[in-house]
């Protein structure tokens, strides 16, 4: 009970006030919201309504007209994705980023490749450590994929998605953002995708999860947030709320 406490008092991730314009739209208007250790939150909203552009202000991709963003007690300044990777959020989006025509090992390191001495003088990739690594941290999240040589583009949606799950873990992501996880996957590896998202919960990661299937928000998540014409209508526990309570905040169903 103390440790949860401690954690209510300490959140991750906080956001005040952010606010983005695109010319004459305001796309976010004026959100604030935080994220605790091994919380999952559910990000939902019609199309349109800012919660992409939310996540990728906290994600580099576009920078806040207004407001701030804190990663533990330092405010931070994100200017690319890149830097908000090095900072420890790591972003999952539909497409999943990886390179399809390079395996598993080599998309767990792009970029952050471990290198050894060949013959005392020249630096090489460590394959057999990348190999070995990568092992380890599949074994932790329970994820089995038989030949990690293969190309990417050889693996099932499913196997995908643990990949990129798999190098957020490995490189100790302290926040993880899940666009649409189980877009365009079949029932099995939806279910898959959501023990994922529950064993970073067990390790104390948190996940912020967008998507458009209720059932997914009421798999995994612990609040969820409603954003509607750039703005956050509701923050409310998930087990106070309905589906269709959901999709009538969504829509403004009983608005004058």
């Amino acid at each position: 009970m103390a440790t949860q406490d401690t954690n209510k008092r300490n959140p991750v991730l906080r956001a005040t006030n952010l606010v983005k314009r695109f010319g004459g739209l305001t796309a976010v208007n004026d959100v604030s919201f935080e994220i605790y250790p091994g919380e999952v939150i559910g990000l939902v909203g019609d199309n349109g309504a800012g919660k992409s552009t939310l996540i990728k202000m906290v994600s580099g991709v576009y920078r806040p007209d207004e407001g701030h963003i804190y990663l533990g007690e330092q405010e931070i300044t994100v200017a690319s994705p890149m830097e908000a990777r090095s900072l420890g959020i790591e972003t999952i989006y539909q497409d999943l980023a990886l390179c399809e025509n390079l395996d598993a090992t080599v998309n767990i390191f792009l970029g952050r490749e471990p290198t050894k001495r060949f013959l005392g003088l020249f630096k090489q990739v460590d394959r057999g450590l990348m190999l070995n690594e990568a092992q380890t941290v599949l074994n932790r999240l329970d994820i089995k994929i038989p030949n990690l040589r293969r190309p990417i583009r050889q693996m099932s949606g499913g196997q995908r998605q643990a990949v990129a799950i798999a190098r957020a873990v490995y490189w100790n992501a302290r926040l993880v953002i899940m666009d649409e996880p189980t877009a365009a996957l079949g029932v099995p590896e939806q279910r898959k995708v959501h023990e994922l998202v529950r064993t970073l919960r067990s390790e104390n990661v948190p996940v912020i999860v967008i998507s458009h299937n209720m059932q997914d928000v009421f798999a995994v998540a612990d609040r969820i947030i409603v954003m509607r014409r750039g703005q956050k209508v509701a923050d409310v526990p998930a087990s106070t709320v309905t589906g269709d309570e959901l999709v009538a905040l969504m829509v403004g169903a009983g608005e004058a």
